[in-house]
């Protein structure tokens, strides 16, 4: 077993267990702010299979992401009842939303990628790996050059995590209303 299977499988083992130093972790990912940038990645393996490089110009953010469906506020006036529901869930996944908000955060940032790294009760926290635009390391990156040629990748939904809240990810028999997107496939009646 290579060494960064060995490092993912400790770091899913020590989360399984809910170990004292994940715990320690996760309470002081509370405190900070909800995009934060982080020194290194807590995954180190996780976040090499996903294009990470430790070299300038690669930034690391913490996103902290409410957990739960979103919920409207309560009618007043009459309504029927079929059209009283007050939680609804999102179209776009946690994951997709905590790489928007690091994109907003970091504006002159290109989002590679990103993966899950804890949760408690009330958070689910991700760490999304961006790249800096304008860096010359990044730009004489050839696999990096191809990524931030893509202005506006998480907003536009063209990470792994965009691709998939989609529905671009399936393939095959059942399929061919999902491209360019589910939303664009689907009918007036179905919406």
């Amino acid at each position: 077993m290579n060494a960064y299977k060995q490092i993912n499988r400790s770091f899913q083992d020590a989360y399984a267990t809910r170990s004292q130093e994940v715990k320690r972790r996760i309470a002081s990912w509370r405190t900070q702010p909800p995009v934060a940038r982080a020194e290194k990645p807590t995954n180190v393996a996780r976040a090499r299979e996903l294009g990470y490089k430790a070299k300038q110009g690669v930034v690391i953010a913490r996103v902290r992401v409410d957990r739960g469906l979103n919920k409207r506020r309560k009618i007043q006036a009459g309504r029927k009842p079929s059209k009283e529901g007050r939680f609804y869930a999102f179209r776009k996944s946690l994951q997709a939303r905590a790489e928007e908000r690091a994109s907003n955060r970091f504006a002159n940032c290109e989002v590679l990628n990103s993966y899950f790294v804890g949760q408690d009760g009330e958070y689910k926290f991700f760490e999304v790996i961006l790249l800096d635009k304008s860096h010359p390391s990044v730009l004489s990156d050839p696999n990096y050059a191809r990524v931030i040629a893509h202005k506006g990748r998480a907003i536009r939904g063209l990470t792994s995590a965009g691709k998939k809240f989609r529905g671009l990810v399936e393939k095959g028999f059942g399929t061919s209303r999902n491209r360019p997107s589910v939303a664009q496939g689907m009918s007036r009646r179905d919406r």
